[in-house]
């Protein structure tokens, strides 16, 4: 039962196929719905909150250079993700491409780190909706929300220390994510068509911001493009582009999660490269857009605030003023939607962990009816939900980040490893340019990851630790491929 055992593609086509299993997950996904899945988790929080955080703090104007050098960072790992996905069209994203080609603890490491991505992703994104909600109801429907039950009872103070803030709970919060989770416990079509429509609204108010946005731009508002750096890594200058560019990684978890939902598309082999590539391009020219759009209309030292777009249509005085509900409601829609992509990714995680042994059997549980991983999408609303409730959004919301660049590093790393280990698979997609398109991915991706403060890098330790502890407690001793291989 070695560390370093492989699952061999026949038995992922297998496993993908559904032979010998009685429910299976229901493949009802096209490229449309694949491609409006990602666009669904990609334009939101990006958008709608970490633009604003990342030039005031980071990058000034040049966040537009932030979102090219992450654009460009996920194009690489995307056209690697496209291979993958077309070759091993099943749930589980990078964990099951990880057990494919490095082994069964490089596949635990990364879907451990995924665990840990979706989930806070999905709380994460769910405070900052409960902000714009909050807000919404108070200044256009004149229901004024006790702040009691609408904040976290803890708040971070510095870098480690958790301090009580009075409050009770994060309801709306949490009901978002209840409702949310039983969304996805009774379908992935229901789930994928409420998606579709929230997607069309939230694009919708973005390309009006866009549009309408750049007839009001004041030039002087980009210049200096790239302040100065202020003597310290990462506030601002080069450093600062690069900073900003870790940060904002945030927002490009979608394509990720469009690889999760691989084992309920109708054609993978097709329509996940497209889906992936698809959202990705769609979303990084809009994110491009609106960084030019919200600098230009308001000077980026004042966009630190929960909700940077709605400040910066401001700037713009009357004549937009009618945008302003608008944007509320995009950011409503759009932040749900985020919520809805990351629970309904996590759970494929556990499902396919659950399947390899590596997680108890509870966890790959198929509902008979509605042939959704109903138990794990349970587990994963309420712990998401009990996250929501109770902490904010800063504690652990630079994780996800992390999270998401080191996945994309191991499955760069797994093309490289599979070509040269198995050069004549039959691969439907082939990422162009290999090594340089893996590698490139690798160095832009690693460094982003560099740049990010030493908490994150100490609490990303401490989570694979735990990790850790787990597997060898546990999913080393269950691990199907490791039995049978023993059993040889």
């Amino acid at each position: 039962m070695g560390l370093w055992s492989k699952k061999s593609l026949d038995l992922l086509m297998r496993e993908a196929d559904g032979t010998g299993e009685a429910v299976t997950l229901k493949r009802t996904l096209g490229a449309l719905n694949l491609t409006l899945l990602g666009i669904g988790a990609i334009i939101g929080a990006g958008i709608f909150v970490l633009t604003g955080t990342a030039a005031a703090q980071y990058a000034g104007p040049a966040i537009v250079l932030s979102f090219v050098l992450a654009g460009l960072g996920c194009l690489f790992a995307g056209l690697c993700y496209a291979e993958f996905a077309s070759m091993i069209p099943i749930a589980g994203s990078a964990y099951t491409y990880g057990y494919a080609t490095l082994g069964e603890l490089v596949a635990w490491i990364i879907g451990w780190d995924l665990i840990l991505e979706y989930l806070f992703a999905a709380s994460t994104v769910a405070v900052g909706w409960s902000g714009y909600f909050t807000a919404f109801m108070r200044d256009y429907v004149g229901v004024d929300m006790p702040a009691a039950l609408t904040t976290a009872p803890f708040a971070v103070q510095g870098t480690h220390t958790l301090v009580r803030t009075g409050a009770i709970i994060n309801l709306p919060a949490m009901l978002l994510i209840g409702l949310l989770t039983t969304l996805l416990v009774i379908g992935i079509s229901e789930s994928a068509k409420l998606n579709n429509i929230i997607v069309f609204v939230k694009v919708t108010i973005v390309f009006l911001v866009i549009g309408f946005g750049f007839m009001y731009v004041t030039p002087s508002n980009w210049t200096p493009f790239i302040p100065e750096n202020t003597g310290t890594f990462g506030q601002f200058g080069f450093s600062g582009i690069v900073r900003g560019s870790a940060v904002i990684f945030f927002a490009y978890i979608g394509f990720d999660a469009v690889s999760t939902a691989a084992q309920e598309a109708k054609n993978p082999q097709r329509d996940l490269p497209i889906g992936i590539l698809g959202s990705l391009a769609i979303c990084t020219v809009l994110y491009i857009l609106m960084a030019l759009v919200m600098t230009g209309l308001a000077n980026y030292t004042e966009l630190n605030v929960p909700n940077p777009v709605y400040v910066a249509i401001a700037k713009a005085g009357p004549a937009l003023s009618w945008l302003k509900m608008l944007v509320a409601l995009g950011a409503i829609a759009g932040l749900a939607s985020v919520v809805l992509v990351m629970l309904l990714g996590q759970p494929r995680i556990f499902y396919a962990m659950s399947k390899d042994g590596l997680l108890p059997a509870l966890f790959g549980k198929v509902h008979p009816k509605y042939q959704t991983p109903w138990v794990s999408t349970i587990i994963t609303g309420c712990v998401a939900a009990v996250v929501a409730g109770m902490f904010p959004i800063g504690l652990l919301g630079e994780l996800v980040s992390i999270g998401t660049l080191l996945a994309f590093v191991i499955v760069s790393a797994g093309v490289l490893v599979l070509r040269y280990r198995s050069p004549n698979l039959h691969r439907p997609f082939r990422t162009p340019m290999v090594p340089v398109v893996p590698v490139l991915a690798i160095l832009i991706c690693g460094y982003m990851m560099s740049s990010l403060p030493l908490d994150t890098w100490l609490r990303l330790l401490i989570w694979l630790a735990l990790g850790l502890v787990i597997y060898f407690g546990y999913g080393k001793a269950n691990s199907k491929v490791g039995r049978a291989e023993a059993g040889r």
